[in-house]
């Protein structure tokens, strides 16, 4: 991958090359690592799509993002998933440059979507891959895009099975899912990579991950939970004294969507001690997710359960 210093300084979001002329869609772009990505890349001259599950929050996130459009996004339900990308795609014309899968949802209690499916694989890897797939006519057209998928440290979990991906047939945790979720994000991203390689395509697929930054997550996950109200300040305080900022756990994505060198199948984390916090940096992946034909499997199972064509097939 590309380095991570210009000169003898650290990348940061200055390095940004001008964005002028290309267009980004950012997934779960109302807070967190989304709306810091978007803000980022709109300050570079990017035109910014904003994915948001809430029309409400994305028109309050718009107006913190120069010249920012809401597309309502709801990645656990299908349906949303293929009206945002139709709406993409005739917004650009089919001409989109940088798709960054960035949404997420963290340590849900067992909770099904519409469409049947355990929450988040649905959110986290699902619905992402289904928009990536119908998004595909739209990136070729931008010429030399990217698709970011953001990913975790805690893909470095028990594993995925990828015959049971909504738990039918094993206990759930919040942690265990959440885990595979992004470890199918990773598995996803690579055989993405290979794919349009071996198509010829000019698109690339990368991966990065924040390390321990303080958004949202923990807390979401917290508000979801019987005793929410006293296990909240506990959380706050877990998130201001072990977390990074969110500025800067959104660098590791604003680089795999950005900086020149950046190749297809890179993955891009903080730099620090064990991937926790810092600058862009390599990110290293596990045995799992390193696991070539788990990842075609996975592709293959996401088709049947999305009902969403391949794209590269």
């Amino acid at each position: 991958m590309s380095t991570t210093r210009t000169g003898t300084r650290r990348w940061t979001v200055a390095d940004i090359p001008d964005q002028n002329g290309r267009t980004v869609l950012v997934t779960g772009a109302t807070s967190g690592l989304g709306l810091a990505s978007a803000e980022a890349l709109a300050r570079a001259g990017a035109r910014v799509l904003l994915g948001a599950r809430d029309a409400g929050r994305g028109r309050r996130a718009a107006d913190r993002v120069p010249g920012g459009e809401v597309v309502e996004l709801d990645l656990a339900d299908l349906a949303s998933v293929r009206r945002a990308a139709a709406e993409v795609r005739d917004r650009t014309g089919d001409a989109l440059h940088v798709l960054l899968n960035n949404a997420g949802i963290m340590g849900v209690p067992p909770t099904v979507t519409v469409d049947g499916f355990e929450s988040q694989i649905a959110t986290n890897h699902l619905g992402h891959a289904a928009l990536t797939w119908l998004l595909m006519p739209a990136l070729r057209g931008g010429g030399g895009a990217r698709v970011v998928t953001v990913s975790s440290l805690a893909h470095r979990g028990p594993g995925l099975d990828v015959e049971d991906l909504h738990f039918a047939r094993r206990a759930y945790t919040g942690a265990r899912a959440y885990s595979a979720s992004k470890l199918a994000n990773l598995l996803f991203a690579a055989e993405l990579d290979r794919r349009l390689r071996a198509a010829g395509d000019d698109v690339a697929s990368v991966a990065a991950h924040p390390g321990v930054s303080g958004t949202d997550l923990l807390l979401n996950s917290v508000r979801r939970r019987p005793g929410a109200t006293l296990l909240l300040p506990l959380a706050r305080a877990v998130n201001a004294v072990t977390t990074q900022s969110v500025a800067r756990g959104a660098l590791p994505q604003l680089h795999a969507a950005t900086a020149p060198g950046v190749r297809g199948g890179d993955y891009v984390g903080p730099g620090g001690v064990g991937e926790l916090r810092g600058h862009p940096g390599p990110a290293r992946r596990t045995a799992a997710a390193r696991d070539v034909a788990l990842a075609g499997r996975l592709w293959e199972v996401t088709a049947a359960e999305t009902g969403v064509p391949p794209d590269p097939a």
